[in-house]
């Protein structure tokens, strides 16, 4: 989630009226508040473009949802390949934002990493159409790990599920309705939260006993307790500064997941600034190549990547 939540924090229920309100706002508006897409302002009209940020090998992407509607996507591919074997990092973000805001993120994972990575923006974002819901941002999230399935570059490569905050509750639940097919070979969260309902305690303190009313549940750790496959790897990076979703509620979904699963906190990290921790790259770069590439066999033939990145570059947008 996105510091646009910090103001659901004042105290707006002080008197009866105000809850009656402020119940009306939380079941009629939701959507508005979990998905502020306008933020920050000009996210729906101007999408950062790859040749901004001298990515060279990118593409622009435009492809259909199975209910009318069209989403976009950046794909980035590797200058050089560092990795022996392809993958594939299929990237949801956060709450706020489009994908244009994630270029320099998704520009690490390409060229220092080496990974092809298909950033796609939900309904509702960016320069997707339509309006965003939880059933709406499922169907984008199946839609666009089909399209990465189907493509011919990136079918055969090794497809991973990247979240980040929102964006990890959409991983896992595809995550629950995927693992049967076999094809995905491993899931990265940051910052990602057990379920809304249980959220806002968190966020808007006076609204714990509304929780009820919340119909965007997003209710993750009901989706990875039904995960099949305990071979799935699962990296959960955890800011434990993050003021938006409790570390806490990181570490139960992290105890709660059935399958192999890595751990990596981050003392200073906090909600929208833990991707530009130091060492935040090379977890990803260690998880990918231990328990993606199975490399522990293999790991004298591997160098480590070094990866130098920027942490104005990396937090240069407050989105979630």
């Amino acid at each position: 989630m996105s510091s646009y939540l910090s103001w659901l924090r004042i105290p707006v229920f002080a008197t009866s009226g105000l809850a009656a309100l402020g119940s009306s706002l939380l079941y009629f508006k939701q959507n508005d508040i979990i998905y502020p897409a306008s933020l920050p302002a000009g996210s729906r009209t101007n999408v950062p473009r790859p040749e901004q940020f001298h990515l060279k090998s990118a593409e622009s992407i435009n492809f259909p949802t199975p209910d009318g509607e069209t989403l976009h996507a950046y794909l980035l591919r590797p200058p050089t390949p560092s990795l022996r074997k392809n993958i594939t990092l299929l990237m949801f973000h956060g709450n706020a934002g489009n994908v244009g805001h994630r270029l320099p993120i998704g520009k690490v994972l390409s060229e220092s990493l080496g990974c092809h990575v298909f950033m796609v923006e939900y309904r509702g974002y960016g320069s997707s159409t339509g309006s965003p819901s939880e059933d709406g941002l499922s169907v984008d999230g199946q839609t666009a790990l089909d399209y990465v399935r189907n493509h011919e570059e990136l079918r055969k490569t090794h497809i991973v599920l990247y979240g980040q905050s929102l964006g990890g509750a959409v991983a896992v639940k595809l995550l629950q309705t995927n693992y049967q097919a076999g094809d995905i070979a491993a899931v990265i969260l940051e910052n990602t939260f057990l379920s809304i309902r249980k959220l806002i305690p968190s966020v808007m303190p006076p609204a714990k006993y509304l929780a009820y009313l919340c119909h965007q549940r997003w209710d993750s750790e009901q989706s990875i307790s039904k995960v099949g496959d305990k071979d799935i790897p699962v990296l959960f990076l955890s800011g434990l500064r993050d003021e938006i979703v409790p570390p806490s509620m990181m570490k139960d979904l992290y105890n709660q997941c059935p399958t192999r699963k890595v751990w990596k906190d981050f003392p200073n990290g906090d909600h929208n600034s833990t991707v530009a921790e130091p060492g935040y790259f090379d977890a990803i770069w260690e998880f990918l190549v231990h328990e993606v590439l199975g490399a522990r066999r293999e790991k004298q033939d591997l160098e480590k990547k070094d990866v130098d990145v920027s942490r104005d570059d990396l937090r240069s947008e407050p989105v979630g």
